[in-house]
């Protein structure tokens, strides 16, 4: 595929451009979005009403909210440990990263290393055991760092430079979750995962009234469970007996990479939610002290068995079976295609010719490429690239649909091809001062 910088290629329609030939004054601007608008709003439209539609939102997302708030987002570049391993551990992340088609490594990577090298030493036993007990205090210390940002990150988030750009924020936030979540209650509910530690997505659904559903029970202490009962919700509405009617704003959620929050008690072999705040002070008293073995899960297959077993392969198995069946849509926000374990799944759903994947990305990049060269599945892959697209106030005021209001929309139109004097493409005159005007067409009942 020859992707340029900029563009997006939907269903029939694509346009690509390099960087000098973006608008770059506001007039200009909003004249394109007006255009591409015609081409890419209706599309999405169409797309997000697929029978099964997922959302997998990578750091991207933070990125984006923490610019409208006017803070930063974590840093996930590397960092000294403070070891005599750190060489080997850099070069070992580097190698990794590189297998997944990323040139640079990030603390993800070097946090993996590092904890591959932990059970090494504990393997060899006694000789390595003062070795093993000081590279597990370094990686505390950066693991309780990185915690702390990403509270550090939250609590921008939460608050914003100032009122009107943490309102800006929210108000975005929500209007992009909505675009995907507000569906028809008969549907199957949306479904989002992410890769991401942070609890963004969480306060998003706070803030729009979302229910979430996940595989943690409980009201104090959530535990993490097996069972894959989809539990909804649903009411009776009155004078109707016997006909249960789902509740909108539903949607189910997965964290495929565990959460700030996520505590493995070592012991009882479980996992649990702890209830730290969005944006809580950093000395909050359930941020872990020793967070190496009890908190968040990485994908990595030298530690513990049952963190590799339990319940990373139960996340994976969910993500697996809700995008790999037939009619399924998946949109990609903010994930840029550096996961090969993600990445494998999705090319697998690409394998149904009735799939879709919509790509949101902020740039094009050796990763994209590859991956959209791995797939081959063209015509199933839907992109909107580039600063512009990826831009959450563009994506949101420009491209993604406003479901709420695609029924009184659908009944004005209705109505006005009802009215021989009104064309559906303008809207109706005023009446003249002093006339009568005519009483509306009646609006025949749904399903007539």
């Amino acid at each position: 595929m020859d992707l340029k910088p900029h563009g997006y290629r939907v269903g029939v329609h694509e346009e690509w451009f390099e960087d000098a030939n973006l608008p770059i004054e506001s007039t200009a601007l909003d004249d394109f979005a007006s255009g591409a608008r015609k081409r890419i709003e209706p599309w999405l439209s169409g797309v997000l009403e697929s029978e099964h539609l997922n959302l997998l939102l990578g750091r991207g997302l933070t990125t984006a909210v923490a610019n409208l708030a006017g803070t930063a987002s974590t840093d996930m570049s590397t960092v000294d440990l403070g070891t005599k391993h750190d060489a080997s551990i850099s070069s070992h992340a580097t190698e990794s990263a590189k297998r997944m088609g990323r040139e640079e490594a990030n603390i993800e990577d070097q946090f993996r290393s590092a904890l591959a090298l932990l059970e090494g030493l504990r393997v060899l036993g006694t000789p390595a055991n003062e070795e093993a007990e000081l590279l597990k205090a370094a990686l505390d210390a950066r693991l309780v760092s990185f915690l702390k940002s990403l509270l550090v990150t939250e609590a921008g988030i939460a608050r914003g430079t100032s009122e009107p750009a943490r309102t800006k924020a929210a108000a975005y936030l929500q209007s992009f979750l909505l675009s995907f979540a507000s569906r028809t209650a008969s549907r199957e509910r949306l479904h989002v995962f992410t890769t991401n530690y942070d609890r963004l997505i969480e306060h998003g659904c706070d803030l729009a009234g979302l229910r979430t559903i996940d595989r943690f029970v409980g009201a104090l202490n959530p535990v993490f469970r097996s069972s894959r009962i989809e539990v909804d919700v649903h009411y009776n509405p009155p004078g109707i007996r016997g006909e249960p009617r789902f509740m909108e704003g539903v949607v189910r959620f997965t964290k495929l990479h565990g959460s700030l929050d996520w505590d493995l008690e070592v012991g009882e072999r479980r996992i649990r939610r702890k209830g730290i705040p969005f944006g809580a002070p950093e000395d909050h008293s359930d941020v872990p002290k020793g967070p190496t073995d009890t908190v968040m899960i990485y994908p990595n297959p030298a530690k513990d068995i049952e963190t590799t077993e339990y319940p990373y392969a139960e996340l994976f198995r969910d993500f697996a079976a809700a995008v790999c069946r037939p009619n399924s849509v998946l949109v990609a926000y903010g994930y840029g295609f550096g996961d090969g374990h993600v990445n494998r799944v999705i090319a697998d759903m690409l394998t149904i010719p009735s799939t879709h994947l919509v790509i949101l990305a902020y740039k094009v990049d050796e990763r994209l490429r590859g991956f959209c060269e791995l797939a081959g599945r063209e015509t199933q892959i839907s992109l909107l690239v580039g600063s512009h697209f990826a831009d959450l106030s563009n994506l949101v005021e420009y491209y993604l649909p406003k479901p709420a209001l695609d029924l009184i929309t659908g009944r004005v139109a209705e109505l006005l091809k009802r009215r021989p004097d009104v064309r559906p493409d303008e809207p109706a005159q005023a009446p003249a001062v002093g006339t009568v005007p005519s009483a509306p067409a009646p609006i025949a009942a749904e399903g007539q």
